[in-house]
Formats: C-alpha cells, sequence, structure tokens
C-alpha cells in the first residue's frame, strides 16, 4: 500500500511516517519545511529513504500532479491557537484550504483519507462551565470526559474552526463522490520529536526547560498550575492508526475522539513533579493570573467508541510519555538545542 502523509516532517507525520515505513508500507511525506525542528525530521525521512514533497499544502497545481496513493493520512496543520488570531489567512490556508485539496485529489484518484482533527473544536465555554473558576487553587477532580457527541456549537477559536469545518468537508466530499474516511479528533499528543513551545507541544517544551534549568511561568487561572490535560503518547496513536488501515474496508466514514483519557492526564504542577523527577532539576516559575481568551482550564478525552470498536486504548502514561521525551532530547541534545 502506497501511503502520502501530509504534514509529513512534523511531530505527528514524522512518527507515523517513520512507523508506517517500518511495517513494510510504501511511504511518502508532504511538507513546506517551515515548522521548527521540520529540517531535523526530513533528515530522519532520509535516512529511512522516505521521499518528502517539499511545496504548500494550499497549492493545488502542485498537488495534483503528485503520484496516486492508496491512502492520504492528513495531519497538516497550522495547530497554534495563538496564531490563529493573528495569521488568519495561513490558518485557513493551511488547515482548511489545504485538506480541501487533498480531498479533490482523493476524489480524483479514488483513494482513502484518515483525517487528523482537534479537541479544539469543542466551545471555549464548555470548558469554562465545567470548571466555572477563574483561580484554580487546587488540583481539579472532575468526571467529565469530551467524545463524539458533545456539543460543538460556539466558539472555539479560529484554528478549531479550521478543523471543525476540514470535518465536515471530509464528510461532505464522503457523502456526494463516495470517499472512505476516518477521522481521529484528537487531544494533546506528545512525545518524541516533538519540538514544543508555549501554545503547542507544551509537554515537550515543559521536559527541555526542566532539563537546561531555563525559567518558565503558570499562566492563567491564578497562575498556580492547576489546569488539567489528557495526553497521548505519539507511540499510541501510531498504533490506532496501523490498526484502522488494516481494518479500513470493514470500518470506515467514522468519527473517533481519541485521546490519553483518564488513563494519562496531568496539571501543569504534576508534569513539573515529573520533570523534576526524572531531570534532577527543579526550575523557578512565575506566576500570571490572566490567560488567553482561548485557554481553556480543563480537557479530558472520552475513548469508548473508539476502544469498543478497534479494541484500541492508550497503554502509555503520562510518566512515559515524559521518560520518552527526555531520552530522545537527552541522546539528541546537540543537535536539537538549536529548535528550542
Amino acid at each position: 500500500m502506497k501511503i502520502l502523509i501530509t504534514g509529513g516532517c512534523g511531530f505527528v507525520g514524522t512518527n507515523l511516517a517513520l512507523f508506517l515505513n517500518s511495517k513494510g508500507f510504501k511511504v511518502a511525506s508532504l511538507d513546506n519545511l517551515s515548522r521548527k525542528g521540520s529540517k531535523y525530521n526530513l533528515s530522519l525521512l532520509k535516512n529511512n529513504k522516505i521521499k518528502n514533497f517539499n511545496f504548500d499544502i494550499y497549492n493545488f497545481n502542485k498537488i495534483k500532479k503528485l503520484p496516486k496513493y492508496d491512502l492520504i493520512i492528513d495531519c497538516c496543520a497550522e495547530a497554534a491557537v495563538e496564531v490563529s488570531k493573528k495569521d488568519i489567512d495561513r490558518v485557513i490556508n493551511t488547515n482548511l484550504i489545504g485538506t480541501l485539496n487533498i480531498l479533490k485529489k482523493v476524489k480524483k484518484d479514488k483513494s482513502r483519507i484518515i483525517f487528523l482533527s482537534s479537541s479544539r473544536v469543542y466551545p471555549i465555554k464548555e470548558m469554562n462551565n465545567i470548571v466555572k473558576k477563574k483561580i484554580i487553587n487546587a488540583k481539579l477532580k472532575i468526571s467529565k470526559t469530551f467524545g463524539e457527541k458533545d456539543n460543538i456549537q460556539g466558539p472555539k477559536t479560529l484554528y478549531g474552526v479550521s478543523k471543525l469545518s476540514s470535518e465536515m468537508l471530509v464528510e461532505e466530499f464522503s457523502y456526494a463522490f463516495g470517499s472512505k474516511y476516518i477521522i481521529n479528533r484528537c487531544g494533546v499528543i506528545s512525545g518524541p520529536l516533538q519540538f514544543g513551545k508555549q501554545d503547542q507541544g507544551f509537554v515537550s517544551l515543559w521536559i527541555w526547560n526542566h532539563y537546561k534549568n531555563k525559567k518558565m511561568k503558570y499562566i492563567g487561572y491564578g497562575g498556580l498550575g492547576n489546569q488539567v490535560r489528557d495526553v497521548l503518547h505519539i507511540y499510541d496513536l501510531c498504533e490506532l492508526i496501523l490498526m484502522q488501515i488494516k481494518k479500513f474496508n470493514k470500518i470506515n466514514n467514522t468519527l473517533f475522539t481519541v485521546g490519553g483519557s483518564k488513563k494519562s492526564n496531568t496539571s501543569l504542577t504534576q508534569l513539573t513533579k515529573i520533570c523534576e523527577k526524572i531531570t534532577g532539576n527543579k526550575i523557578k516559575f512565575n506566576k500570571v493570573s490572566k490567560t488567553s481568551i482561548y485557554d481553556i482550564p480543563y480537557f479530558i478525552t472520552n475513548n469508548n467508541l473508539v476502544t469498543k470498536t478497534y479494541g484500541w486504548r492508550p497503554k502509555r502514561n503520562i510518566l512515559k510519555v515524559v521518560m520518552d521525551t527526555f531520552l530522545w532530547l537527552k541522546n539528541d541534545k546537540s543537535k536539537i538545542n538549536k529548535y528550542f
């Protein structure tokens, strides 16, 4: 089977490309190499003889000239929510127009598509109403999880709008033209090969800053670090997508929420303690009470449907995520230092 991975030199794309290549699939990548660390990841693809097409996903004239693929995994995205406020055209062109172009390619070649969406399709108000506190003084104890049937109406960030619109396009192309799809609506994903920053890939950034003894900030909700996210290990996602590929003939045209769930979640203060233990370093944190209008205090994924369908559930918890990421950072620090 021939597979094209869009965003193939990004964090998720590179891990998927290397994993599927190791399973015997003929993998290629599409990536414009604009992202931090993408050239580092490109060298990993080249070492495994995986070709990358270096151009923008919103350039349809070039996309339509690509070879035919049996499956396209679309994980190309401008994923930083704050960027979506500052550079609207870039976000819409990459996340929405890019997916539209891939869908036109899928239609033309009668290919299949796995689309990676985001938990940011859920409305901000919904998450804030769960906590109902501007200052979170203690560890949150909430049973609520988010799944396929939860409300998606309301402001959600421009990034979230672009991903939800792309989900709808995938479904519409399937209805109109018969293309087969799977949508994975993912929460926070982390692990090796992630070059983190404040509003994207915060787990790897946390680990790196502890390793390098850099100062950090707890931002928002009183600046106490009690916000909660679930975190999915990238290797767990790779294993799920392999299952989905193998069962595509029988299971398709379905949307799944996919995340670390209650198996793997953390507050920022808990993440700090794990990083201190693993790196042996304790760093200084400043407190910033206010936060972005796009920030949320809590999110944990409901994996019930994907577990029922495939028998899949995350194997790796937050401690494993941090340990695997730290070992990668430590073992290759000389090459990746310039990307953080």
